[in-house]
């Protein structure tokens, strides 16, 4: 065999064996980040999976708010997570940590106990509407379906747009929907 068919050969069985060994790690990179999801999901759904990089849905947007900390504990206890990460449309109206804090004493830590939990996601439940609802569109003026199939009134006052009463504070886009920061918590009857 000459020298180049044998620096060649070597070249070559080279190239081969650094192609393999970069895919190997790369393979188990993608199988350690690939487990690691599935694991997390298995045991929280479709809330588990992390997404940093694509437009927030509108769980992630009630946990990352500083003022929406009783929200976020609330959605966790009623166990309704997965509702607010679907692909929507979805409207949610959010009431502030104020808001919850301005419920008469004790209602909180009583919604928040887990044999209540039922109770809590139908309170949650009725602050959610199955469509995409922005603010000019409530402020003209109309009933608001629940998903709980009840409707609520919203309405333009002084410049200010309200939903059975309270006030939106402000208003965010998520990728399911729209998220509207509210200044009181929608009580539902038994």
């Amino acid at each position: 065999m000459s020298i180049i068919k044998k620096v060649g050969t070597i070249v070559l069985v080279t190239a081969i064996s650094m192609a393999l060994i970069s895919c190997g790690n790369t393979e188990d990179k993608s199988n350690d980040t690939t487990q690691n999801r599935t694991a997390s999901a298995s045991t929280t759904g479709q809330a588990g999976v992390v997404d940093d990089e694509s437009k927030a849905h509108i769980l992630r947007i009630a946990k990352e708010s500083p003022d929406h900390t009783i929200l976020a504990k609330a959605i966790e206890a009623a166990g309704i997570q997965n509702v607010l990460v679907n692909p929507g449309p979805l409207t949610v109206f959010a009431p502030t940590d104020k808001a919850f804090k301005a419920l008469p004493e004790g209602t909180l830590d009583n919604l928040m106990k887990p044999e209540n939990k039922s109770k809590l996601a139908k309170i949650l439940t009725s602050h959610a509407s199955p469509a995409s609802l922005d603010q000019e569109r409530l402020g003209r003026g109309m009933n608001v379906y629940l998903a709980t199939g009840h409707y609520v009134q919203s309405e333009k006052k002084d410049g200010d747009v309200y939903v059975n009463g309270a006030k939106i504070l402000g208003s965010v886009d998520a990728s399911n929907g729209q998220v509207h920061v509210v200044d009181k918590v929608f009580l539902v009857a038994n």
